[in-house]
């Protein structure tokens, strides 16, 4: 009897204790660095204060830091009741982090406890989750441009890799991204046309996030078609481009039916005159080069850019022949950035006469056959038109073997405003005989100033240079040739490719 009252003693004292324990619970009474946002993460520490003594090997086993889902290490002090945790490396900003003790974790005297404790807080300055506010082109939208880029408009800027790694499209197309308006517009430019008249899909992850890495919460889709355009581009004119800037609408040459009808010729092309082809709408550049033909010309060079343009210039690589004629001839197949293709043929036919450009060509010339006359000093005429004629050059008036000193008159017909290159006549300027019937030495070349103040009667038009030098006589008869060879200038930098020769008979 006294055995079984022992007993029932014993676990009465038992109980009450464990009832007196649990009236002393073994938790974690306080935290550092508290919830919410902390501004400064590198200063951050992680503090746990007890109720009781604790096992510190059981808390520090039972203890985590997380920072994004991701474990963080570092080292632990204790003071006294408190655990402190430093982390091995500064805490960063725009995470989220949770502090966890497992119930696991007990006291010096086994007592475990009641709940596991958890502590969260953050580095974000805002835990807004981003909104995708706008998308462009916008659902269900039309798209004229194979070219048009792609905008997302979001409540928060975004970094570029989020772009590349959770915006996509279908069908796929390549291109890259770029950030505006401090990185809240994404706008993306697709690395080759989208396809004309298809349907694409925009895609967008929810794992997209913003510059704190926050994401935004739900999948994001849009449609959109390109290329609602179906009107082929047409050439609406074509001008020549004068050298001060100036646009001559030129005439396309539509054919002819009859012999009583003439092709339309466009007159006055200037050796410095563009070619502007100026379409409907912008076509392709690359294509224009290839459709367009200059017939007997020189080969052309586009000026502008060989994008999608309205107007085009071209060039030639060298100067047309003056009072040539040719052709510019456009061939249909040139396509605007909606893939549809121009259907007309155009032709402009051209004459090569501009008042500018012509060069200096030789009328006549004009010389005196008595040049120490103070009275008549015999002047002989004659011009290209003319051949062989008698000049009476006289063995009395121009001493057989004796140097005279003379002069000699040339007439050119000119471009308007144009003179020529005195230096250029002197270069191209000589006299060729057969039979050594004379020689001559030129000395200087007069614009001005002339020997005889009066022009040949009919030529008063023409303007006149004056060769003088020292012509030696012979008494030999034959040929005599006054020669200007190819590549006289003006002043206006014409250049004459042809020879001129005037021949006269002794």
């Amino acid at each position: 009897m006294k055995n079984k009252l022992f007993i029932l003693l014993l676990l009465l004292f038992c109980f009450s204790s464990c009832d007196l324990l649990r009236f002393s619970q073994f938790e974690v009474i306080s935290w550092t660095p508290g919830d919410g946002y902390h501004i400064e993460p590198e200063k951050i520490t992680v503090s746990l204060d007890f109720s009781h003594d604790p096992d510190t090997a059981s808390v520090e086993k039972n203890f985590s830091l997380t920072g994004n889902g991701n474990s963080i290490r570092g080292t632990v002090l204790w003071d006294e009741r408190k655990m402190i945790f430093t982390p091995l490396l500064p805490l960063e900003k725009n995470m989220d982090f949770t502090v966890s003790l497992s119930a696991d974790a007990c006291d010096t005297k086994g007592l475990s406890m009641d709940d596991v404790f958890y502590g969260e807080f953050t580095t974000r300055p805002n835990n807004a989750r981003p909104v995708l506010l706008s998308c462009y082109p916008e659902m269900y939208g039309e798209a004229d441009d194979p070219r048009t880029e792609v905008r997302l408009y979001f409540s928060a800027p975004v970094p570029l890799n989020t772009l590349y790694d959770n915006v996509s499209f279908n069908p796929s197309m390549t291109g890259s991204w770029r950030l505006e308006d401090d990185g809240k517009m994404a706008v993306f430019t697709p690395a080759e046309p989208w396809i004309q008249h298809n349907r694409y899909e925009i895609r967008c992850s929810s794992s997209l996030t913003d510059n704190n890495g926050m994401n935004i919460e739900n999948d994001f889709t849009s449609i959109f078609t390109i290329g609602t355009d179906h009107e082929a581009p047409y050439l609406l004119y074509a001008g020549r481009i004068t050298k001060d800037g100036d646009i001559v609408e030129m005439t396309p040459d539509r054919g002819y039916t009859g012999a009583a009808e003439l092709p339309v010729e466009n007159y006055g092309w200037e050796k410095d005159d563009r070619l502007s082809l100026v379409f409907s709408k912008p076509v392709d550049g690359l294509l224009i080069k290839n459709y367009l033909i200059a017939e007997n010309a020189p080969g052309l060079v586009m000026e502008t850019s060989s994008d999608f343009n309205t107007e085009h210039i071209f060039t030639f690589n060298s100067t047309p022949v003056y009072e040539s004629r040719f052709a510019f001839r456009i061939k249909p197949g040139i396509t605007d950035r909606s893939g549809n293709v121009s259907r007309n043929e155009y032709v402009y036919r051209i004459f090569a006469n501009g008042k500018y450009s012509r060069p200096p060509a030789l009328v006549g010339i004009r010389m005196p056959m008595a040049p120490n006359s103070n009275t008549d000093s015999e002047l002989f005429c004659v011009g290209t038109d003319s051949i062989f004629e008698f000049i009476p050059i006289d063995d009395n008036k121009y001493l057989s073997g004796k140097n005279i000193q003379t002069w000699i008159e040339m007439y050119f017909i000119t471009a308007e405003g144009a003179l020529v290159d005195p230096f250029s006549l002197m270069e191209h300027f000589r006299i060729e005989t057969s039979n050594d019937v004379i020689s001559f030495s030129p000395r200087m070349v007069k614009q001005t100033g002339f020997s005889i103040p009066e022009p040949q009667e009919g030529w008063e038009n023409f303007e006149r240079l004056e060769i003088t030098g020292i012509i030696e006589n012979s008494t030999n008869n034959g040929i005599i040739n006054f020669i200007i060879g190819s590549g006289l200038k003006d002043s206006l930098g014409n250049k004459n490719e042809k020879s001129f020769v005037i021949s006269v008979i002794k």
